[in-house]
């Protein structure tokens, strides 16, 4: 159903509000939910039907516990995610704007900081380089086995044009968990070569796949190898739990990261030939059936920027109203 984006706007921020969010943090994760749902990401405002995004009732204040002049480590305190990376990323562009580099890790909150791409695609507006790292629960199983021992995690690398940036977000799973819930709530199946149930058979069922493991996204080692490499840097290195050790479900990581362009050259100079790059890539041959050949990140930019221009955005029925109730507009 088409419904309208200053709607949905005010149905997500009133869903947001409604599990006890202040304004500030209600606007911060509204901006970064409907980031992803302009773009057809499915971490958009899936995360807030169902069980959605209680509150932690043990939550305190967000401390900076470690710091250097290139350098944060953020401890949660069981605050949401989407708020605690949202202030790491001012702590970053602070650091890069002085120094030309900086870093943050975030450890202690137990929720989805949501597409990371907005992140990196932030840092990349700003003129700077960014990554981004994440881990979560167990979801995803190591190449050969069955048995969950990673997050789905994604990673994000924003690199500035001058114009709409590059920005490469994935996740190194087949599918994310939302995925798997947005297929639950639509009735739909899932490919059969993504997922495996608890017994470790092949599923298409998402309520299965939510029961037992998802794949790499390469469905092999690499994948694999790429999700463990993402495990180290979101959990070890951060703080935070990894592989089932330690407090899985409370304690989720992040880090993020930032490079100013002038620190190893000329930004102009830089940016001019990223334009270089992109010209020559979009230029090549194309195959039979390839319309045009997209850069990272430009056909969700285009689709965020169509469905602005319309004012109008297209949400699957059953989603929308979940929303609804959620927001209390049932």
């Amino acid at each position: 159903m088409k419904i309208s984006i200053a709607e949905l706007r005010d149905l997500t921020t009133k869903a947001i509000a409604s599990f006890g969010y202040n304004e500030e943090e209600t606007a911060a994760i509204r901006e970064i939910l409907l980031y992803a749902q302009l773009r057809g990401n499915n971490q958009g405002v899936v995360k807030l039907i169902g069980k959605g995004i209680p509150r932690d009732p043990a939550f305190g204040e967000i401390v900076i516990e470690k710091e250097t002049p290139l350098s944060a480590r953020i401890n949660g305190n069981r605050n949401h995610a989407m708020v605690v990376v949202n202030k790491a990323l001012e702590i970053v562009a602070a650091k890069v704007e002085k120094s030309g580099f900086g870093i943050a890790g975030t450890f202690n909150t137990n929720t989805s900081s949501g597409a990371i791409g907005y992140f990196a695609s932030e840092l990349a507006r700003r003129g700077f380089i960014g990554f981004v790292f994440s881990r979560s629960s167990e979801r995803v199983a190591m190449h050969g086995s069955y048995e969950p021992v990673f997050g789905t995690n994604p990673l994000a690398i924003g690199i500035p044009t001058g114009d709409d940036p590059i920005v490469l977000d994935m996740s190194t799973a087949a599918i994310s968990y939302y995925g798997l819930v947005e297929a639950v709530t639509a009735g739909s199946d899932i490919p059969g070569d993504i997922a495996y149930d608890a017994s470790g058979q092949p599923t298409t069922s998402p309520a299965e796949a939510i029961k037992g493991a998802i794949r790499s996204f390469d469905r092999g080692y690499k994948g694999s190898a790429l999700g463990m490499i993402g495990e180290i840097l979101a959990g070890p290195l951060v703080g935070a739990a990894f592989c089932g050790l330690g407090d899985s479900k409370g304690n989720w990581g992040h880090l993020i990261f930032a490079i100013d362009p002038d620190l190893l050259g000329d930004r102009d100079e830089f940016l001019a030939n990223v334009k270089r790059v992109i010209g020559k890539v979009k230029s090549t041959r194309r195959l039979p059936g390839a319309d045009e050949i997209l850069v990272p990140g430009e056909r969700g930019s285009r689709t965020a920027r169509e469905c602005l221009e319309e004012g109008e955005i297209d949400i699957e029925d059953n989603l929308l109203a979940e929303l609804r109730k959620v927001a209390g507009e049932a």
